[in-house]
């Protein structure tokens, strides 16, 4: 009769030990992932506008707007899901060196179209559809938060993945290339004494470092 509680109490120890080793289930969104992204940003990055600049006494110059480095610090929540390579990203941007700026907002559709399984956990890349939500840019709204449309493609190498050590082998550095399709400067637009003769770079670059907080493996 010893058996049969021995075998119960052999049962309770080994149900959480099967558990642990399998996958969590999830309804469609699954366990979410919280990174901090230091990103060095190049603007006007392609094909930088030219612009005409009066002075008090009304004399004009032109020259070409020229790039501009801006380093931010992205705080993102990445959310796979169970739609074979499609995720969610919420993005919150800071530029800590720019006195008067507020974060700005982004909402991301990605399409893994490079899984990093495929790679050994080495490389991979998606493109994003994102809503940008950000000061505006145009004479009308730059005292307002405005939405834009915005294409990103991304590329990530996990080049500490030698190591074999748990969350060090997970950071990345990562390219992003950026397409804003919406909300910026057009040709004939006015800001004061400045008037645009080109529509405004809609393209930037990023190199970004990618660091994982949560979960830690």
């Amino acid at each position: 009769m010893k058996i049969v509680p021995t075998a119960i109490l052999a049962f309770c120890f080994a149900v959480p030990a099967i558990a642990q080793d399998q996958p969590p289930k999830c309804f469609f969104l699954c366990e979410p992932k919280v990174k901090v992204e230091p990103s060095f940003t190049w603007e006007n990055w392609v094909k930088a506008p030219r612009i005409a600049e009066t002075d008090d006494q009304g004399n004009t110059t032109i020259k070409e707007v020229e790039a501009e480095n801006v380093f931010e610090t992205v705080i993102a929540v990445d959310i796979p899901t169970t739609v074979p390579r499609f995720s969610f990203t919420f993005e919150t941007i800071f530029k800590p060196f720019e006195k008067g700026t507020s974060p700005e907002l982004e909402t991301e559709l990605n399409l893994h179209w490079l899984k990093s399984e495929s790679t050994g956990g080495w490389v991979g890349s998606h493109f994003d559809i994102v809503d940008k939500y950000s000061r505006g840019a145009l004479p009308h709204n730059l005292d307002s938060y405005t939405h834009k449309l915005n294409f990103e493609l991304d590329t990530a190498v996990a080049f500490l993945k030698w190591t074999k050590k748990p969350w060090l082998s997970d950071i990345e550095i990562e390219g992003s290339l950026d397409y804003v399709a919406s909300g910026l400067a057009r040709a004939g637009d006015t800001f004061g004494n400045i008037t645009y003769l080109d529509n405004a770079s809609r393209w930037g670059f990023s190199l970004v470092f990618v660091i994982p907080l949560a979960p830690l493996r």
